[in-house]
């Protein structure tokens, strides 16, 4: 299955440095913790506050827990785990949806397009403090911090995002995604599930994605595995 790029619905071009640095000493801004959990604020107009880590992880640079999207657990391995047949929100198939469906072509109409409380993994795994963002904050959060791509922090690639505001930071491990028991695209490639779907297209949701070039948004299906940096503050 191939990625559904979006790159031409951007509200802004973001800019990315080229290639390695890993003559440079990185460290991540914590500002704080809620919930136990530590948050970077990065001064973005929205005043939403980031997580400093993914959940699951307890690192920066730890890849986490990969979450199909409306699911709160990892499944478990096997051969079929991350595809539409143990997919919690179908029945068997991307084109049987339960919930979170605005086609009757994709499923049952409920007309559901944001992720409820129950459904979030950041909330369920973090508390009510905490939930995954929406497509728009992670615009925001892409557009409000210049960033640079990393084959070391601390041994692990990324991209690091500086805050354009106050120079506070933020660093997103390339964890890869899991999609039929297999676990792809770790080191060079990271995702990032929002809590929104793609509403012309419903068995997919948007995504924060990125690589060594770039970061943007795009979608995926909803049956693959893939990391959620949870915020807070709104």
């Amino acid at each position: 299955m191939e990625r559904v790029a979006l790159t031409a619905l951007s509200l802004a071009s973001v800019s990315c440095a080229m290639g390695a640095t890993s003559d440079t000493t990185y460290s991540v801004t914590v500002s704080g913790k809620i919930g136990g959990y530590a948050y970077v604020d990065l001064g973005l107009p929205s005043g939403l506050l980031w997580a400093t880590y993914n959940v699951g992880a307890t690192s920066p640079e730890g890849y986490g827990d990969y979450f199909a999207w409306g699911e709160t657990k990892p499944q478990a391995a096997s051969d079929s785990s991350y595809s539409w047949a143990t997919y919690k929100w179908c029945n068997g198939d991307g084109d049987f949806l339960t919930k979170y469906c605005t086609q009757s072509r994709y499923g049952t109409v409920d007309s559901l397009t944001t992720l409820l409380p129950e459904d979030d993994a950041a909330t369920a795994n973090w508390g009510g403090a905490w939930r995954m963002p929406t497509r728009t904050e992670q615009d925001e959060l892409r557009e409000g911090c210049d960033w640079e791509w990393t084959d070391d922090y601390n041994g692990v690639s990324g991209q690091i995002g500086t805050s354009k505001t106050n120079g506070n930071t933020i660093f997103l491990p390339a964890a890869g995604y899991r999609f039929n028991g297999s676990l792809s695209e770790v080191g060079s490639n990271g995702y990032c599930w929002s809590s929104s779907l793609l509403t012309y297209y419903s068995n997919n949701a948007y995504e924060l994605s990125f690589d060594s070039r770039s970061i943007d948004w795009s979608s995926y299906g909803r049956q693959n595995g893939q990391s959620v940096r949870a915020v807070s503050g709104k």
